[in-house]
């Protein structure tokens, strides 16, 4: 089996670099289209876009995937997985609550949801690195991490992010919750229950509504990969380990 890891923002597939080396397993980090990548031709990136794509670039791996996203790539992973029509082993996401009807985006993705105020985030964050940083690291991002990240980011991923969460309005329960229901797949919802970007209560109706496994890491914020990446290569291997009991 492949294990492929989807990152969120502002990030990308380096995010995962840290918790990749205590697996395993074989085992690839995409980045979404304009993250450290181009942006293709005519691509809007919506949410939609981006399903469409991680759905394309699952169909070219052979064997079995286990599919884990993080962030805005776990809302695609779970789109995925609704969706039914690529055949996974498994799947795992956190922020699982993002997709509970109740759902109200937090104050910076309703800044970037602002024209003219999203677009003024961006400059300043392209213009003042310090800023920046400071900024993620306040999020909850280690100090070395953060630094990584806004050299990463430039004028096509600060695009992408503003076309994305302009596209999931008045947020994405309103697009994708009708499909919302027992995957076909196992699954696994994250929750470290320090996440301010999660809600542990909602978490956990989606997780029941997908027919899914919850595995908490108490200690553990919104970049659980980064501040704890052997611990949550534990949670994933066990998860995966179930998989293999049940398959």
């Amino acid at each position: 089996m492949t294990a492929v890891f989807v990152h969120g923002v502002p990030e990308t597939g380096r995010l995962w670099d840290p918790l990749r080396r205590h697996l395993k397993a074989e085992s690839l980090a995409l980045n979404l289209p304009g993250f450290s990548t181009p942006r293709p031709a005519g691509f809007g990136a919506t949410m939609d876009d981006y399903v469409h794509w991680l759905s394309g670039e699952l169909s070219g791996i052979s064997g079995p995937v286990d599919l884990v996203g993080h962030d805005w790539g776990a809302l695609l992973v779970a789109r995925v997985a609704m969706q039914d029509f690529l055949t996974l082993r498994s799947w795992a996401m956190d922020v699982a609550s993002i997709l509970h009807p109740d759902y109200v985006w937090h104050d910076q993705a309703q800044l970037w949801q602002t024209s003219g105020a999203g677009e003024q985030w961006a400059q300043t964050m392209r213009g003042n690195t310090t800023v920046a940083s400071a900024a993620l690291t306040a999020a909850g991002v280690p100090a070395e991490d953060a630094s990584s990240m806004v050299a990463q980011f430039d004028a096509t991923m600060a695009g992408c992010i503003l076309d994305l969460y302009r596209s999931a309005t008045p947020n994405p329960y309103a697009h994708w919750g009708g499909d919302l229901t027992r995957t076909a797949a196992p699954g696994l919802v994250i929750q470290p229950l320090r996440d301010p970007y999660d809600d542990q209560i909602n978490s956990q109706k989606v997780a029941e509504r997908l027919g899914a496994h919850v595995e908490c890491l108490p200690a553990q914020s919104h970049w659980w990969m980064l501040s704890a990446p052997e611990e949550s290569a534990a949670a994933l291997l066990r998860f995966w380990k179930t998989v293999d009991m049940d398959s």
